[in-house]
């Protein structure tokens, strides 16, 4: 009886082993066995493209491929993001997005693939701050009396923004919501294109980048009123936050984040989080991000997909009542 008892359970060990030892799970053991590639919803040069490429050269030396970096800029992020969502989930087309990952999902219900079960996040790459800057002649010289300001005169303070859903765009509409004024929102095609009307005068607000805007502001050319994210630029310690220069709890962070095609076997996203977090802890990828305005991350991947659904549920009331609407 105890021989036929102790066979039962082995059997049913390796009946569970069987189970574990999925086709998924040994193609996860033996990967990667060819390159990858990072495709980028940016244009060379912006936020997710300069991340991507820092996180592409330390992913090469660890995993022992190349890691090709290929941007695929338009569509609001979405040309790029289709295709990793629509590729196969072997861990071998990978996705660098940004705060867009949260807030097309917001915008374009329909958008030809969904957003949870087709993409796996993997890891925070980096988070950045933008900044609140005015012309060098507008009245405010913070947010305390641009909020004044602009109540006295509803309508009559005007806000470069560029596209739908853009960082810019949608913290100009959390200004707006949290400090309940009115703005009157001018559309161009870059946040670079505001920079002109902005040192003229003929433009008074807009929000761009940290690292795109504060030589400007150091030059004196435009003013920089506030950073967005809850701390202070660490190369721009001088510069308030508005969370606390007049509009408590306000916070818009920029942040890129590197992702996979949904079911993507987990062994190979954990592999891929726990490289990119090694990555971003390398004195010399710290230095190199920090001196684009990127702050790296460790979060794990489980962390990174708790994060992009909480900013998900933010920005949501935030959009729907957008004054900016799509045309």
């Amino acid at each position: 009886m105890k021989h036929n008892a102790k066979l039962a359970m082995l059997s049913a060990a390796a009946s569970l082993f069987a189970l574990w030892y999925t086709p998924a799970h040994a193609q996860a053991q033996e990967w990667p066995t060819r390159p990858l590639r990072i495709l980028v919803v940016a244009s060379p040069g912006g936020l997710p493209d300069l991340a991507a490429r820092n996180i592409a050269a330390q992913l090469q030396k660890t995993l022992g491929q190349p890691v090709i970096v290929e941007n695929r800029a338009g569509g609001a992020g979405n040309i790029a993001t289709e295709v990793v969502a629509k590729a196969a989930p072997d861990g071998y087309t990978l996705l660098s997005t940004g705060s867009n990952q949260a807030v097309n999902q917001i915008l374009l219900p329909n958008p030809g693939f969904d957003y949870e079960k087709d993409l796996a996040a993997i890891a925070m790459i980096g988070e950045s701050n933008m900044l609140l800057i005015s012309s060098p002649s507008f009245a405010a010289n913070n947010v305390k009396e641009l909020i004044a300001l602009a109540k006295k005169q509803p309508g009559g303070v005007s806000m470069g923004v560029s596209v739908l859903g853009s960082p810019n765009h949608v913290g100009a509409e959390l200004l707006s919501s949290m400090a309940g004024i009115e703005l009157n929102f001018i559309v161009y095609k870059g946040i670079g294109a505001t920079l002109p009307d902005l040192m003229s005068g003929n433009l008074q607000l807009s929000i761009g980048s940290f690292p795109g805007t504060i030589g400007q502001v150091r030059g004196g050319r435009v003013k920089g009123l506030a950073v967005t994210r809850l701390k202070r630029e660490p190369q721009a310690p001088e510069i308030p936050t508005v969370n606390e220069s007049g509009l408590p709890g306000f916070e818009m962070n920029t942040w890129i984040v590197l992702m996979a095609t949904g079911g993507t076997p987990r062994p190979v996203i954990e592999r891929l989080g726990a490289e990119a977090r090694k990555a971003m802890a390398l004195p010399e990828v710290k230095a190199a991000m920090e001196k684009q305005g990127i702050e790296g991350s460790q979060m794990t991947p489980a962390e990174t997909d708790a994060y992009i659904k909480a900013e998900v549920r933010k920005w949501t009331p935030v959009l729907k009542n957008a004054k900016l609407k799509a045309s």
